[in-house]
């Protein structure tokens, strides 16, 4: 069984965007994934298919009905295999490459995209759903960040990126930034390619490589830097 990603939204026209081109629609097209796209209006009430209504207590916008958002949930795992339930939200648990990780390991994801105010509470509470953040900042919906996440876990699909090598030598694959990266020409600007990168040592390339990740890490993301010599100690 292939990794599968379901999306529910009220723009399924904005699928797949960038998933289909490069190497994560080369592998959609080889059936390495496989993309499910489902309108949440096929849920809404009435003639005019409501999804959403007034915010209880007032305040400004639109809420999507709990009914309608629990209604595309269910149907979308009828549909297929039990996989996890993200509502993309700027209020969830940040993203984080070993989430990622996980999810490319499992059978897929439902993923569903908020619009207006957000979604009544008590569809979330009532189907489970994982609150997944991208970051402190607000989107105008969860499309954006549901591509993010599928793109994220997809190239972790064995067979999906050329050389098997090259998500183990990526941020935050060990809890540092990637060492910088070079090619030609050897000169740029007056600017050199480092003399150990020439040199075919290559237990120098690794001990350099490293020490650059490391200082990468300690001065931008100290966060990260106290993960990182919390495993080492």
């Amino acid at each position: 069984m292939n990794w599968a990603a379901t999306v529910l939204t009220l723009f399924p026209e904005m699928f797949p965007g960038p998933l289909g081109a490069s190497l994560l629609g080369k592998a959609l097209a080889k059936n390495l994934w496989s993309l499910e796209i489902r309108d949440i209006r096929d849920h809404g009430l009435g003639k005019h298919r409501t999804v959403d209504d007034t915010p209880a207590g007032g305040g400004p916008g639109m809420v999507m009905r709990a009914d309608v958002a629990a209604a595309a949930i269910d149907a979308a795992r009828a549909s297929g295999p039990e996989r996890p339930a993200i509502y993309l939200s700027p209020r969830g648990l940040p993203l984080t490459q070993a989430r990622v990780k996980e999810l490319a390991e499992g059978p897929g994801a439902i993923l569903l995209c908020g619009r207006f105010e957000g979604i009544d509470q008590r569809a979330i509470e009532a189907r489970g759903l994982e609150e997944v953040s991208l970051g402190d900042f607000i989107l105008a919906g969860g499309e954006i960040a549901a591509m993010a996440l599928i793109e994220a876990s997809v190239r972790l699909i064995p067979g999906v990126l050329g050389d098997a090598a090259s998500p183990a030598e990526e941020s935050f694959a060990a809890d540092l930034l990637e060492y910088p990266q070079y090619t030609r020409p050897q000169t740029f600007e007056s600017r050199e390619i480092p003399a150990v990168l020439a040199g075919g040592n290559r237990a120098e390339i690794a001990r350099w490589r490293r020490a650059e990740a490391e200082a990468l890490t300690k001065a931008r993301r100290p966060d990260l830097w106290a993960l990182y010599e919390k495993q080492k100690g």
